[in-house]
C-alpha cells in the first residue's frame, strides 16, 4: 500500500494526515521544551502518511518544519543562520560540540530519506558549520513503519526524541517515544496489519 496520502486529503484528517477513524489528534501531548527546533523537510515527504516529522511538529511548540527541495521554490537558507548556539542532529556530522559546550539553544533536524538527508548537508554550506548530535543505535527490536537503510536508521520523530532525552532528560522524551508508538499502531491498523487497539491496550503506550 502505497504511504501517500491524496492531495485532497480525501477521507484523513488534515492535521495527523491519518484517516478519520483513527485521527490521533485528540491524543497528542504538547511537549513544552527549552530547546528550539527546527525541522527542514524534503519535500517529497510532505504527503506521506508515514511522515513522523508531523507528528512532531504538532506535539512540540517549540518546532516549527521548513520545506527543501520544492520545485520552483529556492530554499531560504536564512533560516539557517546560526548565533553560536545551534547543533545539527545528524549521524555523519562533520563536528562534534566540545565537552565543556553548553546545550544548544536551536537543534537542527533533516527530515527525508538517508540520501535526501546527505544531499541536503552536501547542497546546504550553512549545515556542515554546525556542532553535530550523534545518538547511540535504536534498539534492534525496535518498531518501523519503513526499513531503514541501515541499523543505525531511526524515523525523525524517535531521532527527536532521543535528542531531547539527552538535552533535556527522559521525562521531556518519553511523551514523544509513546507517541511514536500510537503512530506505528495507528498506521499498521489502516493498513489492515493489526486490529485497532482498545482503550486500555491504547492506555498502556
Amino acid at each position: 500500500m502505497r504511504s501517500r496520502t491524496p492531495e485532497d486529503l480525501a477521507g484523513r484528517c488534515p492535521r495527523c494526515f491519518l484517516p478519520l477513524l483513527l485521527c490521533l489528534c485528540a491524543e497528542l501531548p504538547s511537549v513544552p521544551t527549552r530547546t528550539e527546533l527546527l525541522i527542514i523537510r524534503h519535500h517529497k515527504e510532505t504527503l506521506k502518511s508515514t511522515n513522523t516529522a508531523r507528528m512532531a511538529a504538532l506535539a512540540l511548540p517549540r518546532c516549527r518544519i521548513v520545506s527543501y527541495g520544492s520545485p520552483g521554490q529556492p530554499f531560504d537558507a536564512s533560516v539557517l543562520e546560526d548565533d553560536g548556539s545551534t547543533w545539527l542532529l545528524f549521524p555523519d556530522a562533520q563536528q562534534l560540540p566540545g565537552p565543556e559546550a553548553p546545550p544548544p539553544r536551536r537543534l537542527i533536524v533533516l527530515d527525508g530519506s538517508w540520501g535526501q538527508a546527505r544531499r541536503m548537508v552536501q547542497r546546504l554550506p550553512a549545515l556542515r558549520r554546525l556542532p553535530g548530535l550523534k545518538l547511540p543505535p535504536p534498539p534492534p527490536d525496535s518498531r518501523r513503519l519503513r526499513r531503514p537503510p541501515h541499523p543505525d536508521g531511526m524515523s525523525t520523530l524517535e531521532a527527536m526524541a532521543g535528542a531531547l532525552a539527552h538535552l533535556e532528560g527522559e521525562d521531556v522524551a518519553r511523551p514523544l517515544y509513546e507517541l511514536h508508538e500510537r503512530m506505528i499502531d495507528r498506521v499498521l491498523t489502516s493498513r489492515g496489519r493489526q486490529s485497532f487497539p482498545s482503550c486500555d491496550e491504547d492506555g498502556e503506550d
